[in-house]
């Protein structure tokens, strides 16, 4: 499934040539931080960056041999380096370029995301002030409770989204950490000078402390803050797929002309992507459970995480570019159907004023036990008429409720454009 999804943009970056090129930079800028300090010529740097190549063939039936990968990376920069090889690799164990070329890698896939991520809060602002008094029912517990506008739905999703935004460039910082620390992380060989300069050309910030890997906290703030991104994707996907359902129909998922919706019944229009966004934010959420648990290794380092990250890193950076490309087009592409909108919102014929004829009430005198009675009493015979009953008509009938607000109360309580008299508040708050 992932090869089929990934988008060559971010699948370059999880690619045995990137990773191994980003190894060998590694190598070679650790040796001009030497160089730098004297311990090596110039010349020999110099050398050692024109003749540096890798083969990932050969790289990995070498791996066959040795049954290690930075070895076997090695080995074949060696036969192309020559004698000055020996200065590759000095005072460093294997996880300083592992997890230093991993962060770089992180941050790389980490940057595509966040183009996405702005990409789709545009458009979720976009289309919040297309529908901004596009007014429907507000719903909880899957019940009509009272108005709001579909603008307001996808302003929530906007904020959301932008609150995604700040977390995700928290955990891009966080996670742009590197290491040149050697064996326990204690520097025994290389100063600390090497792995700032390294961390420095790379973009990163070097580890406050280390062992022998980056400590994986880091990690773990990453692929958490990935999982919440993917669960307000899924948020809006359930919210959507609720809407297309034929006895709601307000909003559904464009519809190609030559797209087919099931292989048996010709009239089907499916929500498949908001189906498969679902689908997909389960994914992530378990590879962060599994980030999480990389966190409490053995002593100074085990390699329990090493075959863990090899999967869940490229995968679930992958993964959710692809969701924001989907919910970028399910967004843009979103057929609103406004007409059903304010049929659903009158299926209940007047109930959704209950609660501004309760607050009417007690405003009046009445105790908010007795008013919550009055109107309950009305609201169950809409409820279970067979039809006729209006709310509005049977509480102007209502002579306790006429001894306490008068018919032109009730009717301007029954208002819709009085409910949402602070939209635009809200979008100002916003910023919309």
């Amino acid at each position: 499934m992932i090869e089929r999804y990934t988008l060559p943009e971010i699948g370059k970056i999880w690619s045995e040539e990137n990773k191994f090129a980003t190894w060998l930079e590694i190598e070679i800028l650790a040796c001009e931080a030497r160089a730098e300090a004297g311990e090596i010529p110039r010349e020999v740097v110099k050398e050692i960056r024109n003749k540096a190549k890798f083969d990932v063939k050969r790289i990995l039936e070498i791996e066959e041999d040795v049954k290690h990968d930075v070895i076997a990376f090695l080995t074949n920069v060696a036969e192309n380096v020559g004698d000055s090889a020996k200065h590759i690799h000095y005072g460093m164990t294997s996880s300083d370029i592992l997890d230093t070329a991993l962060a770089v890698q992180m941050k790389q896939a980490g940057e595509l995301i966040l183009k996405k991520l702005k990409d789709l809060t545009n458009v979720l602002a976009e289309r919040a002030k297309e529908f901004k008094n596009t007014v429907m029912i507000g719903r909880s517990h899957g019940i009509h409770a009272e108005p709001v506008t579909f603008g307001l739905k996808l302003a929530n999703f906007y904020a959301e989204m932008v609150r995604n935004i700040e977390r995700w460039e928290r955990a891009l910082e966080d996670a742009a950490v590197g290491q040149v620390s050697g064996a326990v992380g204690t520097f025994d060989y290389l100063s600390p000078d090497v792995e700032a300069y390294v961390c420095n050309k790379l973009g990163l910030k070097p580890a406050d402390i280390s062992t022998q890997v980056v400590q994986r906290d880091h990690h773990a703030y990453y692929m958490t803050t990935l999982a919440v991104i993917a669960a307000t994707m899924e948020k809006i996907s359930v919210e959507i797929r609720h809407l297309q359902r034929t006895e709601v129909l307000e909003a559904e998922e464009g519809f190609g002309k030559k797209q087919k919706g099931s292989s048996a019944m010709p009239h089907k229009k499916n929500p498949i992507i908001s189906e498969r966004i679902t689908g997909m934010a389960r994914l992530i959420r378990t590879n962060a459970q599994a980030a999480l648990e990389n966190v409490a290794l053995w002593h100074e380092r085990d390699i329990s995480h090493s075959s863990v990250e090899r999967i869940i890193m490229p995968d679930t950076t992958m993964l959710v570019y692809y969701m924001l490309e989907k919910s970028i087009s399910l967004i843009t592409n979103l057929n609103v159907y406004s007409e059903n909108m304010e049929k659903n919102l009158n299926l209940t014929r007047g109930l959704i004023f209950s609660q501004s004829v309760l607050l009417a009430l007690t405003k009046a005198g009445v105790s908010r036990e007795k008013a919550y009675r009055i109107v309950q009493r009305n609201a169950m015979q809409v409820w279970e008429g067979e039809g006729e009953e209006n709310f509005e008509t049977l509480l102007l009938q209502d002579e306790e409720i006429l001894q306490h607000i008068s018919k032109n109360e009730i009717k301007d309580l029954c208002s819709i454009e009085k409910k949402l008299k602070n939209v635009n508040a809200i979008f100002k708050r916003l910023n919309l």
